[in-house]
């Protein structure tokens, strides 16, 4: 299914750069490249050979040196003919070639049209599609990691191998349907029971990894609160490896929240500085300390930091057991450079860290223990060796509890005696959500939504 026109667009960020890239797909991609190129003839040249010349002005003027890489479809990303022009890089030849590119006859591409482009022309399904963008996206190592398994296809193919058992007993329910009369079987129900069981687990397997897939995507969003002066800030700077936030012996220099990001074992950690919670002492201070609670509201994991020089309050204690109650908590006893014997833990049921954030800005090996805990609270079950069940897609966790909902009541049909017409239906309804995980069974309007948040050039 090859598009009808031919679509250019720049595959590389603008800016200052040793190369930029132009791509040009469709079917006069060779023929609109090689009407602006000199050198050897491209509509001659055989696929996957890079060619030296010059891109030139409708006049015949030199605009760049570049070298033109050709694939003939449907041997391409694409599956169609396919042109990439690299240039030199930087604001100005890339942008010059790309309009001479479109004034020859190309069009400039939608968002995500060389990938929707690959999909239609079989050259990827729809969960690797959606792959690519994720891997542009990716922010840490486990999101690159993740998103490079659905990319090549190993999520899909355990879907794809679901889908055609279902599909294959299906049809010989649907078969049994025109027999009806005859009172004959087609289908093997022991055969069809266990895989509504396998599938059935798979699914809730898939499912049950959202929320840790959720969490490689967005990141980890990790409040530092505590009263005024206990060393949140230092400890946001330790954290990150830089000062981030503005440190100050006068207590209530933190007005608002201050957020910052770093990388532990792969995950991406949103940490965010509060200020200081007190009974305020003026307007400003009131509205940071609303904001401090809000954040910490909004938060994943709590790092409630206090000063080792004294003790944590009633009040201190009621907030964190209160807060225990909905999320991860993390008690950090600071300063121990300036207190002789450390305390032990203040509470029996919560992580406790006693450190000097001020020494840790030097020395990052302090913070390891407190960092494997801060991973290890919400990495749970993270250390497989296969990232493809990890499910990071709002869109397929919608399309795969509905498939799990269809196939449940499927087995409750087949245990109940109910009919074969209700037990084909629940099955195509499962086959129905599954498939459009794929893009084996899709619309226009749902490749537009998937596509348009894609970036142009890809």
């Amino acid at each position: 299914m090859q598009g009808e026109d031919t679509i250019a667009a720049p595959a590389t960020a603008r800016g200052t750069a040793a190369l930029a890239i132009i791509r040009v797909s469709g079917p006069a991609a060779i023929a609109t490249v090689a009407s602006c190129f000199r050198g050897h003839d491209l509509q001659t040249v055989a696929s996957h050979t890079a060619h030296f010349g010059y891109i030139l002005t409708a006049d015949g003027i030199e605009i760049d040196q570049v070298i033109v890489t050709v694939f003939h479809g449907p041997h391409s990303a694409t599956g169609e003919d396919v042109v990439e022009i690299s240039c030199h890089g930087g604001d100005f030849a890339a942008p010059l070639i790309l309009r001479r590119v479109l004034a020859a006859g190309a069009r400039m591409a939608d968002p995500g049209e060389f990938t929707k482009r690959a999909f239609l022309n079989g050259k990827m399904d729809l969960a690797q599609a959606e792959a690519v963008a994720d891997l542009i996206h990716a922010t840490s190592s486990m999101a690159h990691r993740v998103s490079l398994a659905h990319l090549q296809g190993r999520y899909s193919d355990r879907l794809s191998r679901l889908r055609e058992e279902l599909l294959e007993l299906c049809a010989l329910v649907e078969l049994e349907l025109d027999f009806s009369e005859e009172d004959v079987e087609f289908a093997d129900r022991p055969r069809l029971d266990r895989l509504l069981d396998e599938s059935h687990g798979l699914l809730s397997d898939l499912l049950d990894s959202y929320q840790i897939g959720a969490v490689i995507r967005d990141g980890v969003r990790v409040v530092i609160g505590g009263r005024p002066n206990a060393g949140k800030s230092t400890l946001l700077n330790a954290l990150v490896g830089r000062e981030r936030a503005i440190v100050s012996a006068t207590p209530g220099t933190t007005r608002d929240a201050i957020e910052a990001e770093a990388e532990i074992r792969g995950l991406r950690f949103r940490f965010v500085d509060t200020a200081g919670l007190r009974e305020a002492r003026d307007a400003i201070e009131a509205e940071g300390v609303r904001r401090a609670h809000r954040s910490i509201e909004q938060s994943d994991v709590l790092v409630y930091v206090y000063d080792l020089a004294g003790a944590l309050d009633t009040e201190e204690q009621a907030f964190i057991r209160t807060a225990a109650e909905t999320m991860p908590v993390v008690l950090v006893g600071n300063k121990s450079d300036l207190v002789g014997d450390v305390p032990s833990a203040p509470l029996a049921d919560v992580a406790f860290f006693p450190l000097s954030a001020r020494q840790a800005m030097a020395d990052a090996e302090m913070l390891g223990p407190l960092l494997s805990v801060l991973h290890d609270t919400v990495a749970a079950g993270l250390s497989v060796s296969d990232a493809s069940p990890v499910v990071m897609n709002q869109r397929h966790r919608a399309h795969l509890d509905a498939a799990r909902g269809a196939l449940h009541r499927a087995h409750h049909a087949l245990h109940s005696g109910a009919t074969g017409d209700a037990l084909a239906l629940d099955l195509r309804v499962a086959l129905h959500e599954l498939g459009a995980i794929t893009g084996a069974i899709t619309n226009e309007d749902v490749l537009a939504e998937i596509f348009s948040r894609f970036c142009i050039g890809k």
